[in-house]
């Protein structure tokens, strides 16, 4: 299924609650208690930087990687600073969520050193800690515009739908990928450093062309990106994200008319390092903060940069179980509300029934393989079937999503069997995205639906 149909059937299912169908008599609808869904479900929650961390539930990490390091020329690469980067995460479990940079200050140039050398325009700077060590190149240099389409389009035909990667932030372009060069905007000093909008949108567009599988997602909104396939990421959550001040996130989001995006395309960034120490303390001890629980509800954000509490012994005590709440409240929240199973023995074929509700603030944004499995009374599986089914944009508050399929039994044995559902993880040791329903095994992954008698 492509990109583009997922968000048309995102939006059309935010938008028409279709009643579901009555139930038949020998199907009758069972509910599925509620319980919370576990705080390191794939794909949302907080990340740390790349390491091994046992202190607080996670399921991706965050790297940044100079655009150096693997362009060596202008049509070369060597990939294996990141594929070093994406092994070892994977090894872990975890996905990766990563952005390319050309210029991080305080850290030594990004830009390709072939560039360099066929006299790239630079401008050193004092700002933001940089004391000259990064140089911001001239982004409209046909030469750097060209290496970028290239780089771009070589990533897209190698990573494209990685089952490694999470997320991927666009980057490149301004201090720390971050697409801006503040102050050096033309405004607040007279020199403008970033990009023009020309340049801007050929990176947008050949990001968009260059990844159909992998979701992607850019600092800012803009009239640029809007109709585009990407989302968006705002790295000082919970400091500038609350309108109405212009440059907040979500006034970005209302200036630009994206404020519904997050139904198709993901929304990340991180916690601001300011208030990464404090936002969970009781009350509230930043000097400076927006409200956790507003900035995430409004922005829809599934995932979020949080070093805190990963590093050394982490939190403890009630700030832990406050940043645990915290992180469980981004992205998803899948439940199946009930289940619908032959009640008598079933001979041939077997009518199975889900709806499938989204208490979260964002729906889930891959479309991941979902397998049935009939469990014997000795606990061993005894037959998987492949489902059609997707959970793909189940939206937040809508009316739950109705799954039906017919299970051919012939290969079954007579007998009594658990029929267990299971969104399977596509990367190897990964957690698979768990129900939150009081009958799902967190470990195995297996959520039950019910009994099964075949006769």
């Amino acid at each position: 299924m492509t990109r583009a149909i997922r968000a048309v059937l995102a939006v059309a299912l935010a938008l028409i609650a279709v009643p579901a169908a009555p139930a038949s008599a020998t199907s009758p609808w069972t509910p599925l208690p509620y319980q919370q869904a576990p705080a390191d479900n794939p794909l949302k929650g907080f990340m740390p930087y790349a390491g091994s961390y046992q202190t607080f539930p996670h399921s991706m990490e965050w790297f940044y990687l100079p655009l150096r390091d693997v362009m060596t020329g202008p049509a070369t690469f060597d990939w294996a600073p990141l594929e070093r980067r994406l092994n070892t995460i994977a090894r872990r479990g975890h996905h990766a969520a990563f952005r390319f940079y050309l210029d991080y200050p305080a850290k030594p140039t990004g830009i390709p050193q072939f560039l360099l050398d066929q006299g790239l325009v630079t401008h050193p700077y004092q700002d933001h800690g940089n004391n000259g060590v990064s140089l911001a190149p001239d982004y409209d240099d046909p030469r750097l515009a060209a290496a970028l389409d290239r780089f771009i389009a070589a990533l897209g035909r190698r990573y494209d739908g990685d089952t490694r990667i999470g997320f991927i932030q666009l980057g490149l372009i301004g201090f720390w990928g971050e697409w801006h060069t503040w102050p050096y905007d033309g405004t607040t000093r007279p020199e403008n450093w970033m990009a023009s909008e020309a340049t801007q949108a050929a990176v947008l567009n050949r990001f968009e062309s260059a990844f159909k599988r992998t979701r992607l997602l850019v600092r800012y909104p803009s009239a640029l990106n809007k109709d585009l396939h990407l989302g968006y990421h705002d790295d000082s959550m919970a400091f500038e994200t609350l309108p109405p001040t212009p440059w907040h996130f979500i006034q970005r989001l209302i200036d630009n008319g994206v404020t519904e995006k997050w139904r198709s395309e993901p929304i990340g960034g991180e916690l601001r390092p300011e208030v990464q120490p404090c936002i969970f303390d009781a009350p509230v001890s930043c000097a400076q903060y927006e409200d956790y629980a507003e900035s995430v509800s409004r922005s829809h954000a599934s995932f979020l940069l949080n070093q805190t509490p990963f590093e050394g012994p982490g939190l403890t005590g009630d700030e832990w179980f406050r940043a645990v709440s915290g992180a469980r409240s981004l992205g998803y929240e899948l439940t199946v509300t009930e289940a619908a199973l032959p009640t008598g023995p079933a001979r041939g074929h077997a009518k199975i029934s889900v709806r499938i509700a989204n208490r979260g603030i964002a729906p889930f944004y891959y479309d991941w393989d979902i397998e049935l499995t009939a469990i014997d009374t000795t606990g061993r599986i005894a037959r998987r079937w492949p489902v059609p089914w997707s959970i793909t944009g189940i939206q937040p508050g809508a009316t739950p999503t109705e799954l039906t399929t017919q299970l051919n039994l012939h290969a079954l044995a007579k007998g009594d069997y658990q029929l267990t559902m299971r969104v399977a993880n596509p990367l190897p040791g990964g957690n698979d995205l768990r129900f939150a329903n009081t009958t799902q095994d967190v470990h195995s992954g297996l959520l039950t639906l019910g009994n099964l008698t075949v006769g």
